[in-house]
């Protein structure tokens, strides 16, 4: 049963694949970024809640772009790698803990994301 004042089951849903889409960034160059972009441009002035977690999930992805970038010029010392794939591991936890939670409708923030957009 859905509680008043919460969001509707449509919203969070469109809000939970903001955080998915960013999935697509492990089959498609930049597809972690242009997946939450165009759902969240689509999608931001019909849902508060999807412009909120859509802002989430660009600032955590324009953040671990950042972060990989960091890394892979670290690799030239070899301490990048590990970096890496410490990066791609801690990226796909906080996308399934941020679907689930947008999908319960709980607010979520992600740590170590710069907050760019606002």
């Amino acid at each position: 049963m859905e509680r008043i004042g919460y969001a509707s089951n449509e919203e969070k849903t469109w809000a939970m694949l903001c955080h998915l889409s960013a999935l697509a960034g492990y089959i498609i160059p930049l597809g972690n970024f242009i997946g939450p972009l165009v759902i969240w441009l689509i999608k931001k002035d019909e849902y508060a809640e999807v412009n909120r977690q859509g802002k989430e999930a660009l600032n955590f992805q324009i953040s671990m772009l950042i972060y990989f970038a960091i890394a892979g010029i670290l690799t030239l010392v070899l301490i990048g790698f590990l970096a890496l794939i410490a990066l791609a591991v801690f990226n796909f936890v906080m996308i399934i803990i941020a679907s689930v939670k947008s999908n319960n409708g709980e607010p979520f923030s992600y740590p170590l994301a710069l907050k760019l957009i606002s």
